[in-house]
């Protein structure tokens, strides 16, 4: 049986034309290399899984290219890349700083540093998760980073930019990496169904790039996840049943039925909720963010704004015709009074009803006959 490799290896970009979402960076990468106006230190900071240390390797194997494309990728022909695509380089360092972040692990590294590489142009030193460094590291690495030979390139990659002390940001690139957007995550997953012979729904896979919250790494790692939960042919059901998410017809259905004032279907679809395991903090916040999507949709200009399918964006449209931008704003402001005091509510089941039953006489206001009656 052949081993299995995870999704998040198996396509880990190799050239910066395949990096996904960073254009900003590579082209700037690119264009240092084309110039030969390469930094001693680059800071590569940015939310986890959205290619730190793919762009970190990826320029480490370019700079050292013998024959470099005409795009200025990498060959992946010649001795350079080659050993580099075997993790046999010699002139590549890797170093885990969480794991490895006391003085003496920089005074190891600042020693080898002194020594030319044998082959190739540049020695290059990519330092991951190097917030974790101590100060007194830190400190013994400074002279280092500031004048390194003309051969070394620090590339250093962290999630927490503010941990690390202002003089060493002072002697690098800093280079800020942007959580990848939905579209681009769903594209690449569709692109790694594709390439593994799985047929996927679109609605799926923007479910999936929904949750992953712009990482892409999460994003593959939730996809083979669920491709070993429902094989090769991958429906939006699928998805929604394995990740625990309501469905968006859920809230469309819940939205009519508040739009109409309609208290015991409301009550009940509330009900079906909890039966089924979900939680009512939860709905309530899934709840305000549909209103909000009904608010961006009442101009059909603004239905870009959302990140979801094209499928999912006609039904919010249309939903958007139907309800006032005014009704929208009550039940929001409803939804996050709900929310505000939802912890603090002895009977939260309770607590959430009354927000819905408001939010139906929001709808629907009550006749000034039955107003005096109650007063």
């Amino acid at each position: 049986m052949n081993q299995f490799v995870v999704s998040a290896r198996k396509y880990r970009p190799a050239t910066f034309d395949t990096v996904v979402g960073q254009g900003h960076i590579t082209n700037t990468l690119k264009n240092a290399i084309r110039n030969n106006h390469l930094a001693q230190a680059f800071l590569f900071c940015g939310p986890r899984g959205v290619g730190k240390t793919t762009c970190a390797r990826i320029l480490a194997k370019t700079i050292n290219c013998q024959f470099l494309t005409e795009t200025n990728e990498a060959c992946n022909t010649c001795e350079s890349c080659v050993s580099f695509n075997g993790g046999q380089s010699l002139n590549i360092f890797e170093l885990d700083a969480a794991s490895n972040n006391s003085v003496e692990d920089i005074r190891n590294l600042v020693d080898q540093v002194r020594f030319a590489p044998a082959s190739g142009k540049y020695k290059i030193y990519i330092i991951d998760e190097v917030h974790m460094l101590s100060n007194a590291a830190f400190n013994a690495f400074l002279k280092t980073l500031e004048e390194p030979p003309s051969y070394a390139i620090f590339i250093l990659a962290t999630t927490e930019k503010h941990k690390i002390i202002p003089t060493i940001l002072s002697r690098c690139q800093i280079f800020d990496f942007n959580r990848i957007q939905v579209d681009d995550i769903s594209n690449h997953l569709l692109y790694v169904a594709g390439m593994e012979g799985i047929t996927a729904d679109p609605d799926a896979l923007h479910i999936i790039a929904q949750k992953a919250d712009g990482a892409l790494r999460d994003s593959l790692s939730i996809f083979d996840q669920i491709v070993s939960f429902a094989g090769n042919n991958l429906t939006y059901k699928d998805v929604i049943n394995n990740l625990s998410i309501l469905d968006y017809e859920y809230y469309f259905r819940i939205t009519d039925d508040l739009r109409v004032g309609n208290i015991p279907k409301v009550l009940l679809a509330f009900n079906e909720l909890l039966s089924d395991g979900f939680d009512g903090h939860s709905f309530i916040n899934g709840l305000a963010s549909h209103f909000r999507d009904l608010l961006v949709c009442q101009d059909q200009a603004t239905v870009s704004l959302l990140e979801v399918s094209k499928n999912t964006k006609e039904k919010y449209f249309a939903q958007a015709q139907l309800t006032s931008p005014q009704l929208l704003l009550k039940l929001l402001d409803i939804c996050n009074r709900c929310d505000l005091d939802y912890r603090a509510a002895k009977n939260q089941r309770l607590h959430v009803e009354l927000a819905l039953i408001r939010m139906c006489t929001a709808s629907n206001p009550m006749p000034a006959e039955e107003k005096k009656m109650l007063n």
